[in-house]
């Protein structure tokens, strides 16, 4: 499933991950919608692109998820179709459960989960119709197991995978093809723009977010996993693998480690 002409529609594309993959897409001839909540930073990301005439902005803010179907009626008008979403916008979270106001949790739900869900519901016809897509969902390696300061964005990510494995299994048949890429962490402003415990936004970043992997070598490898059409690529650091796999094979020591770990 090369990307060389594919309709690849990339949400959260204004930065980190999701810009890095606009310019892998388009470094490899596919045609381009970015979305995000902010025009300038998209259309900027557009002139960066291999081939900017080949690149669309749709603004789109993933919280109401009530337009989903009109987003995507527009998205399908840029370029004919819609090949691949990829559903990559979000937020994340750094505070303690108990402290964490309700309202947090809900928000986080609404982005993280109830956005991406509309956005594929709202795609999913079309491709059936073509018998062909693609639907790409960038969750987390804490969509595999939690971690302390995270329990809401767990949360979201535990339920993206629930929803993405089961469409998998209903849709194999429609030819549709579903991707989960977990990625450990990666040098981008996601801590930085993490919600705290009231609802603000933490304003740092934590030291081995800034210390992960660069954006764009994630990109070239979450490009390969989309092209060769992976039901789930984990794209982490060692840690981070280390972790899904005692959590896997030795949950309880897993559980005596996590609590005892020192986690940002």
């Amino acid at each position: 499933m090369r990307l060389m002409g594919k309709v690849v529609w990339i949400t959260g594309a204004s930065s980190g991950i999701g810009e890095a993959l606009a310019y892998a897409a388009s470094q490899r001839g596919a045609r381009v919608i970015l979305s995000a909540r902010r025009k300038e930073a998209l259309e900027s990301v557009r002139a960066r692109c291999a081939d900017p005439s080949m690149v669309r902005v749709l603004p789109l803010d993933l919280e109401d998820s009530s337009h989903a179907e009109a987003w995507a009626r527009e998205a399908e008008g840029c370029f004919g179709r819609v090949d691949i979403l990829v559903n990559n916008g979000g937020i994340s979270q750094r505070s303690l459960a108990r402290h964490t106001k309700i309202g947090v949790d809900e928000r986080l739900m609404r982005v993280n989960y109830l956005g991406t869900v509309a956005l594929t519901k709202a795609v999913i016809p079309s491709m059936i119709s073509r018998r062909a897509g693609q639907i790409v969902t960038v969750t987390s390696m804490v969509g595999k197991f939690g971690t302390p300061l995270r329990s809401s964005y767990s949360a979201a990510k535990h339920a993206l995978h629930g929803f993405m494995d089961s469409l998998r299994a209903e849709e194999a048949r429609n030819g549709i093809v579903v991707t989960l890429v977990c990625p450990g962490f990666v040098a981008t402003d996601i801590s930085k723009n993490a919600l705290v415990a009231d609802g603000t936004v933490q304003g740092t970043t934590d030291p081995r977010t800034g210390n992960g992997i660069h954006p764009a070598h994630f990109a070239r490898l979450m490009a390969d996993a989309i092209e060769r059409g992976a039901e789930e690529a984990h794209i982490a650091g060692f840690r981070e693998k280390f972790g899904w796999f005692m959590k896997r094979f030795f949950p309880v020591i897993f559980s005596r480690m996590i609590s005892r770990m020192a986690v940002t």
